[in-house]
């Protein structure tokens, strides 16, 4: 019976050029359209990598959990602290969800059997994807909830988010941003900054959670390796911000949700 909390070490045969610069590649791309990159990440640590999935998202977490603190400061100086500090209630009201989420999604992910998490990560592509195309290529409105409505809501979705990000490994950034924009009616710009302050504890529960079980082993076995793609995903975040721009998101945004598509067919076909 085989279960998620396998793992496969790094392989010998990728030098450390491959590793950086795969993390580049997605930290560019990730940069600009303003995420981090771990949706596009996850697939290459177990295609091109041949870590098991558990592994991968495991690995894939804890260089998110770079990502996002390498970028908080920036992001926060970007925002005034005033501006977040006016809307704190809204990174409590969907902190009180994500926080028990990412717990419970870490502990399902650990429980999982390996075919069975390919597959839930294979439909979390999807959904990925889904959210990349609504976010990008379209206006999102507000829902414009009542206050006793609205405060459930949230809960709800940090909840439904934490989970997502604790099976991926991700931070969350693609379902937090509309989310806030949806129930908040805030600004872009806003609540992308909340999403960091979200997204960071939610991501350490997550990693608290995965640091109780056998297969967190990994990251200690693959620590050169998580640091170098960690380092290629931070600059080439910060490459891709430089590059914004440069291609419309109407042909790059498409494009990428493309190979999220695809990067799920292949997962799916992996489990």
């Amino acid at each position: 019976m085989t279960f998620g909390s396998s793992f496969a070490p790094a392989r010998p045969s990728h030098p450390l050029a491959l590793v950086f610069g795969a993390g580049a590649g997605i930290g560019v791309l990730g940069g600009m359209i303003g995420l981090g990159g771990a949706e596009f990440r996850l697939p290459l640590l177990i295609g091109l990598f041949g870590f098991a999935a558990l592994s991968a998202v495991i690995l894939n977490k804890a260089m998110s959990l770079v990502v996002v603190l390498t970028a908080l400061p920036a992001r926060l100086a970007a925002v005034p602290a005033s501006t977040l500090a006016a809307h704190w209630t809204v990174a409590v009201n969907l902190l009180a969800g994500s926080l028990l989420g990412a717990w419970a999604g870490a502990s399902w992910a650990v429980r999982m059997r390996s075919a069975t998490l390919y597959k839930v990560l294979a439909a979390l592509m999807v959904l990925m994807a889904a959210a990349l195309l609504l976010t990008h290529t379209t206006a999102v409105g507000t829902l414009n909830l009542p206050a006793w409505a609205r405060i459930p809501a949230g809960v709800v979705a940090g909840f439904g988010i934490g989970v997502v990000a604790a099976i991926m490994g991700v931070a969350g950034g693609e379902l937090l941003i509309p989310t806030i924009v949806l129930l908040f009616a805030l600004d872009i710009k806003a609540a992308g900054s909340l999403s960091l302050l979200v997204s960071l504890p939610t991501m350490l529960v997550a990693f608290a959670r995965y640091s109780r079980d056998g297969s967190f082993a990994v990251l200690g076995a693959n620590l050169r390796f998580t640091a170098v793609m960690a380092a290629g995903s931070v600059g080439g975040a910060v490459l891709g911000g430089l590059l914004t721009g440069v291609f419309p998101d109407l042909v790059l945004v498409p494009a990428l949700a493309v190979v999220l598509l695809v990067s799920s067919v292949k997962l799916a076909r992996h489990g």
